[in-house]
């Protein structure tokens, strides 16, 4: 069986010369993306899902896929302007990210702990900058006793000044 080449006016390529073929070819052909990866379907350019889950983040697309479904990905793409699709896939990701070591709380529980984590450390910042406040008193309160018990000696003068005189 014979193959013509229509980059070139009749000529025609034996199929036993195929490994020259494939070496003339383009190597910069991009596979599917994640989701049709995944999903086992044909990739097409116009995809709603391949610009977001490009063929080397196909974990990225497993776990959103787990917790979401394809259809409930795309209904949801489908609901936003084109310029809020990225967020938004990004934002589903790390939704299910949460869900899958959360699945009860998902998100509202790594807000939760990190609202308790800010309160915790709020209240220790609280009682150290009071314990400072009181260091700083007693600090003053030492400087001001200092300097009253013991006059400066340039105001003393000499002691023998005060025999001889």
């Amino acid at each position: 069986m014979e193959y013509t080449d229509p980059t070139t006016t009749g000529s025609t390529i034996d199929p036993s010369s195929s490994s020259r073929l494939a070496a003339s070819l383009p190597t910069a052909v991009k596979g599917p993306c994640a989701a049709c990866k995944i999903l086992r379907r044909r990739c097409t350019d116009k995809g709603m899902l391949a610009p977001y889950f490009p063929p080397t983040e196909t974990l990225k697309f497993i776990i959103a896929h787990k917790v979401f479904g394809a259809s409930n990905i795309v209904k949801s793409l489908q609901e936003l302007p084109e310029s809020m699709r990225a967020d938004a896939v990004s934002s589903m990701v790390y939704e299910a990210k949460a869900r899958i070591r959360d699945p009860v709380y998902g998100c509202a529980g790594a807000i939760n702990q990190l609202q308790k984590e800010l309160r915790d450390l709020q209240t220790e910042l609280a009682a150290t900058q009071a314990d400072l406040a009181i260091i700083r008193c007693q600090q003053q309160q030492l400087q001001l006793n200092d300097s009253m018990s013991f006059p400066e000696q340039s105001n003393l003068g000499s002691p023998w000044e005060s025999y001889w005189n």
